[in-house]
């Protein structure tokens, strides 16, 4: 058995779900649903939309989690389980879908005002977000720690690879402190705000109200979760952690170091793309990693 990891934000891409739409009635059905649900044509949207109308995030997230469960509709029914489950960022809604702690009904619900809730707080805040490449984790953590201004570590993605958050002067400015400090790359992203960072301290007191009234089932399998990068089946701790991710880092490396040093190296990614194929190979290139469906 391996552990299903699910994508985040940033694996969208045109016509994204098309294939699966067309080929299986059970997927057709479920995207069906997701448009009643959330009344307006996401599949549309996905199928036709151009780069813009997906990035949005409103629609971005609701899409990776739609493709991903429709990935995963398909792919257990071929008798694929789950040994445990981890997700980045918005994957771990996918997860949770996935170890059937939610319902794919209320985790679309919840992914929906997780990312409406963001996005107002995008548009009450000036955040924006780098990639650091090059320079160890802890030198970039430390830095951002003594940083005079808004800004924090907020994605541990693999070795060599931290996604900083916060203000956008500061951010910017201390870019130029880790060239200083010999990045081989710093890079501020397209986003439209400091995700994982204070400034999402809006978005988190709406998503936890949200989370507080949703029915949370008893996990079929452990899942691994980003805010302490620690396995749990226990339902108060999965809610906590969860609510807490929106404000605190993704701890994807140390996740997935966790996962190796629990006996685990046989991953497959559920879900649109090969990002997390990629970075869990370079935390470790002895890991066995694949898509669900090739």
């Amino acid at each position: 058995m391996s552990v299903f990891v699910f994508p985040g934000q940033g694996s969208q891409f045109k016509g994204m779900g098309h294939d699966l739409y067309q080929s299986n009635e059970e997927v057709k059905k479920l995207f069906e649903e997701a448009d009643d649900l959330l009344k307006f044509s996401l599949s549309k949207i996905m199928f036709e939309g151009d780069e813009e109308a997906l990035k949005q995030t409103k629609v971005t997230q609701p899409a990776i989690f739609l493709h991903s469960i429709a990935e995963l509709m398909v792919y257990e029914s071929k008798n694929n389980k789950p040994l445990a489950v981890a997700g980045h960022s918005l994957g771990e809604f996918s997860s949770l879908v996935a170890n059937k702690t939610i319902s794919f009904k209320d985790g679309l619900i919840l992914v929906s005002l997780r990312a409406k809730a963001m996005q107002k707080a995008c548009d009450n805040s000036s955040g924006t977000m780098a990639a650091i490449l090059g320079l160890e984790d802890k030198l970039v953590r430390e830095t951002c720690q003594e940083f005079d201004g808004n800004v924090i570590a907020a994605n541990f993605n693999c070795p060599g690879q931290v996604v900083i958050s916060g203000e956008i002067n500061a951010v910017k400015n201390i870019c130029e402190v880790f060239n200083s400090l010999g990045a081989r790359r710093s890079i501020i992203l397209p986003v439209g705000g400091a995700f994982h960072s204070s400034l999402m301290n809006d978005a988190k007191s709406e998503l936890k109200e949200a989370i507080d009234s949703t029915n949370f089932s008893e996990p079929s399998c452990p899942i691994y979760q980003n805010f302490n990068a620690n396995k749990t089946v226990v339902i108060s701790k999965i809610k906590n952690n969860l609510i807490n991710q929106l404000t605190n880092p993704v701890l994807w490396t140390q996740t997935v170091n966790n996962m190796i040093n629990d006996g685990i190296n046989d991953f497959i990614e559920v879900g649109p793309g090969k990002v997390l194929q990629g970075l869990i190979r370079k935390i470790n290139r002895d890991c066995i990693t694949k898509s669900a469906l090739v």
